[in-house]
Formats: structure tokens, sequence, C-alpha cells
């Protein structure tokens, strides 16, 4: 039996990941010591793979597949192929910027003022490039943890870490000189699965149910009837992705309408909708928008 190989990124986005595809369809289970989970489908076998190794796996075709940052992807230098961006998180849809962080209290205000001067962070490689290709000469050492406080501490100059809104660094009293590269979850390819033809079907079937259920996330279906006169009025009060659907019901002086709106406007436009006509409004869960 063909098997696809996927990867689940362990660590910050692990739980979100598991969410995510079963919002999709896909049921994951595992205990806490396990590196691979059980997923309900016997076309698939999953394996925990930390994010920051991910598309080196995925480039020597030990995965077929596996969700990274284009961070580590481009930390990497890996030839994989980028088949969807999948932006979420545990607490957030922002975009995480990567960062030259000081302290405040730092003489540091640009790029060039950091020649000669130490740098501490995980993303080694591509912090050294981005130096280099400016033309200036940093001392940039890998961190295995708490790099924030190495800077706080004193015991290097600057750090290049993480972040989606800033406010732990400005907890720290460190701040922000340059970003570096704004980065978002990716879902990678290894290029043989990719030109595999059996693979590459059931790897654009999970990018398609993956971004279905990234576009459901915030929204609801409304369904309601309305007498046909007031349809238009309605209608003019009702959001959607695109024109709401409009059915005939058994008595021709009704309609049945059905929609998809934001479920932060669902309190505020079902009176409106009531003041409109509309009876007998059912609001409803989504779990993909395709």
């Amino acid at each position: 039996m063909n098997k696809l190989k996927l990867g689940i990124p362990k660590g910050s986005l692990e739980v979100a990941t598991v969410d995510l595809f079963k919002r999709a369809g896909w049921h994951i289970t595992y205990d806490s010591r396990s590196y691979f989970p059980d997923i309900d489908d016997e076309e698939i076998g999953c394996s925990l793979v930390r994010a920051q190794e991910m598309s080196r796996y995925v480039e020597d075709g030990t995965l077929d597949l596996g969700l990274t940052g284009q961070d580590w992807i481009t930390e990497n230098e890996s030839d994989v192929v980028a088949i969807q961006d999948l932006v979420y998180s545990k607490v957030s849809t922002r975009q995480a910027r990567w960062v030259l962080v000081v302290r405040e209290d730092s003489p540091v205000k640009t790029l060039e003022d950091m020649e000669g001067k130490r740098i501490s962070t995980e993303l080694v490689g591509f912090t050294k490039r981005y130096f280099a290709e400016r033309n200036i000469n940093v001392h940039v050492e890998f961190s295995w943890g708490a790099t924030e406080a190495k800077v706080v501490e004193g015991l290097v100059d600057a750090i290049v870490e993480v972040t989606e809104t800033g406010s732990t660094l400005r907890a720290n009293k460190l701040k922000i000189v340059h970003e570096l590269m704004r980065t978002n979850t990716k879902l990678i390819a290894n290029r043989r699965a990719w030109e595999d033809p059996w693979k590459r079907q059931k790897i654009e079937q999970i990018r398609m149910l993956l971004n279905g259920s990234l576009e459901a996330i915030g929204k609801v279906g409304l369904k309601m009837n309305v007498p046909r006169e007031n349809l238009e009025r309605l209608i003019a009060r009702l959001p959607s992705l695109k024109a709401p659907t409009v059915s005939g019901l058994h008595s021709a002086d009704w309609l049945a309408v059905e929609t998809i709106v934001g479920a932060n406007v669902v309190r505020d436009l079902i009176p409106l909708l009531k003041e409109a006509g509309a009876e007998g409004i059912i609001e409803y869960p989504l779990n993909k928008v395709i």
C-alpha cells in the first residue's frame, strides 16, 4: 500500500497543528512519550519532528511532507517544494518576525552600529549571511535557550529573536533595532514525492482541506426564512463571502436564505435580520470553507 510520510512540528505549533488536522478531518492521537502519532488514515504515517529540523528531513526524503516555518527553511537552505502558506499559531494568526534586539540603554541604533559586536540567536546561519551581505562584521553564536536573558545580563551585545507582538521584549526592557525576516508556517514537500502522481494527489488533498479549515476560522453559517417581499431589504443587511444562497420554500410567498459571515458580527446582525423580516434564524459552526 502507498503511504505518505508526514511530519508534525513538535513544540509550540504541535497542539495547533493537531487541532488544524482535526478540523480538516484527520484525528491524530499520541501520548507524551511517543514520536510516532496515530492518524485515522491508513495512507498516512506520522512523525513528530522539531520545526527547526523539519525541512532537512523533507529535503532528504525521510519525510514526504511536513509543516515548518519559512525561517527554518531559510536557515537550513533547504531545497523543498513550498505547497501552501498556513498562517496560524497557538495564540493568533499574526505573522512572526525575526528582529535584532538590544537593551533599552544600548547605544546601538542601526545595523551598522553592530560592527564588531556579539549576537546570540537560534538562527545562526541566516543571521551570519544577513550581516555578511551588508558587509557588517559580527560574531554570531548559537543560543540554546533563554536568549533574551543573554542580552539583559550583558553576556552579548544583541540577540536575533522571533516575536509576534514584541510585548515580551518590552517587558524585559529591550528594544527592537531592525526587522530581519517575516515568517509563517508553510506546508512543504519533498521534490521526489511531489513528482510522484499518487503522493501528489494525497498532498493536494491535505493542502485543500487544511486551507479550508483555516478559511473557516472565525466564520459561521446562517440560515433563515424570509417573506419574498422582504428579500431585498434582508440582503442589504447581510454580509457574505459571495452573494447569499436563496432558494424557494413550499410556500411561494417565502424564501430560504443561507450565507457565511464573520462570527464577530452575528450578535449585532441577527437583530437587524429580524427587523428585515427574517424568521427561523439558525447559526451553525463551520469546519471548512473550500
